[in-house]
């Protein structure tokens, strides 16, 4: 009986923490569409919006999907239950791969290059 007990309080522990699980990259931003794209839209903006373990997705035809951490990989998977599909997420939030084929990578501003004027000196 007191296994049984262990038991329960085990997987109840497990569920709990499944349940409240974030995703453990920021992967808020905009992304590109680079492989598999639909409608052959490479290169086209997709983006993620973050809140706590709530994920949305608009993907690159702009469609709207709600993602939460898949709860046998919560730290790299997320689980898109609309399109009955996953989707693994690298690390840096950088790259994120679904179940289909479709690649999107993070889309980073170009770095901003800050001239400074000569010095001149002897005057």
């Amino acid at each position: 009986m007191k296994r049984v007990a262990i038991v329960i309080g085990l997987l109840g522990a497990c569920v709990a923490g499944a349940a409240s699980a974030q995703p453990s990259a920021n992967l808020t931003g905009t992304y590109r569409c680079i492989q598999m794209c639909r409608d052959g839209l490479i290169g086209a903006p997709a983006f993620v919006t973050q809140n706590g373990d709530a994920v949305n997705l608009t993907t690159e035809t702009g469609e709207s999907y709600r993602a939460w951490p898949d709860w046998s990989a919560p730290d790299s998977r997320l689980w898109i239950d609309a399109r009955d599909e996953g989707a693994v997420y690298s690390p840096d939030g950088m790259r994120i791969q679904f179940d289909d084929g479709r690649v999107w990578q993070r889309d980073l501003p170009p770095p901003l290059i800050v001239r400074r004027a000569p010095v001149v000196y002897g005057r």
